[in-house]
């Protein structure tokens, strides 16, 4: 039930759609003669769409999330276990195709194959089933095998966690998997904006991990104003920031995570 809710939610409140619902109100406002309202409506979505797509809103509200987590600034050493979250693939192309495209999250499969380089003693894990709710599509970790056997990593390696839908069943199942057994290593790739949701879960699982971060969407360095990209890349920031920092409280309403905003041990 609470991924049905929250994937009904976040449909209705991303940007794009939120601008549509406040142009279709002031429309049924104005044939009911409802003048202000119906202005007051026009206005607030011409707000919204504007501040989403051509301001660095959507920038300045990711910066807290991406630079909350750093990866480890020295050696590791022994590195037991690499645990990789889904949502890096096009999962309803490769349900059809039976390829291995990437989306915009595709990092996390690639540094998953150069991780797997690096230590390769370690076992790796790719845990997501499908989550879509409204759109068939093959799971992250259905897809995974044929991209990463195909970057060189052994087939024998390769652990898939495929019944997860979200972030919280990500670190439940993982668990479940390995058995992580106390004094272990085990590495958190995901996207840097989504690292304070997982790291939450995976404590909140008590499954301890070493945040490593990949996939940043900003620089950093972003100040408020108008927005230097285009506008497609700006409404993407804003719609990844607010799903993101909506998903933060409603794992912390749910008691999925203990904090808003997990901190770095």
């Amino acid at each position: 039930m609470f991924h049905l809710a929250s994937a009904v939610f976040w449909t209705l409140i991303q940007p794009v759609n939120l601008t549509g619902l406040l142009v279709a109100a002031s429309l049924t406002a104005a044939l009911l003669r409802w003048r202000r309202l119906s202005v007051s409506l026009s206005l607030l979505g011409l707000l919204v769409l504007g501040l989403s797509g051509w301001t660095t809103l959507g920038a300045l509200f990711l910066h807290p999330l991406e630079n909350r987590f750093q990866q480890p600034a020295g050696p590791l050493g022994e590195v037991d276990g690499i645990i990789v979250l889904g949502g890096g693939f096009e999962g309803a192309i490769n349900l059809v195709r039976g390829g291995y495209e990437l989306n915009a999250s595709g990092d996390r499969f690639v540094e998953a194959a150069v991780l797997a380089r690096r230590y390769p003693g370690a076992r790796l894990v790719i845990s997501g089933g499908s989550g879509s709710v409204f759109l068939a599509g093959e799971g992250d970790a259905d897809t995974a095998p044929r991209l990463l056997t195909a970057l060189g990593v052994a087939p024998g390696r390769i652990e898939m966690e495929n019944r997860s839908r979200d972030t919280y069943e990500n670190a439940q199942f993982s668990k479940r998997l390995v058995a992580p057994q106390p004094g272990e290593t085990w590495l958190l790739v995901t996207s840097a904006f989504h690292m304070p949701r997982a790291v939450g879960a995976f404590r909140q699982a008590d499954f301890p991990v070493v945040p490593w971060p990949v996939d940043y969407k900003t620089s950093g360095t972003e100040r408020f104003g108008l927005a230097a990209d285009n506008v497609l890349d700006s409404l993407r920031n804003t719609t990844t920031a607010m799903r993101e920092w909506l998903g933060l409280l409603a794992y912390w309403l749910a008691g999925r995570t203990d904090r808003l905003l997990p901190v770095p041990d």
